[in-house]
């Protein structure tokens, strides 16, 4: 005699997980939208403001730009660590 097949509830789980992983962060310098993106999310070659250095395609790395309507026109790809020490910069250079 074959065991009796357990029925399963009915799921409370979203069908699919969220498309984005935006959050945002508070900084002196204002809101700001982040989003990380993994190796395999980076199709092409971008210039660090931070550093001024290529973000070779590949390579995880985020993207943030201005917590306002409009903002989305601001989006600079960062590398994370240029990202957190972008306030210690000197006088003379943008925050993007």
């Amino acid at each position: 005699m074959s065991p009796r097949r357990a029925r399963r509830k009915e799921s409370t789980r979203p069908n699919a997980f969220p498309s984005t992983t935006d959050r945002v962060e508070e900084w002196p310098d204002g809101e700001w939208k982040v989003r990380m993106l993994s190796g395999a999310g980076a199709a092409k070659d971008y210039r660090c403001p931070g550093c001024d250095q290529e973000i070779k395609a590949g390579q995880p790395h985020l993207v943030s730009w201005p917590n306002w309507t409009g903002g989305d026109e601001e989006r600079r790809h960062w590398h994370t660590a240029c990202w957190r020490k972008r306030l210690d910069r000197g006088p003379g250079r943008t925050r993007y």
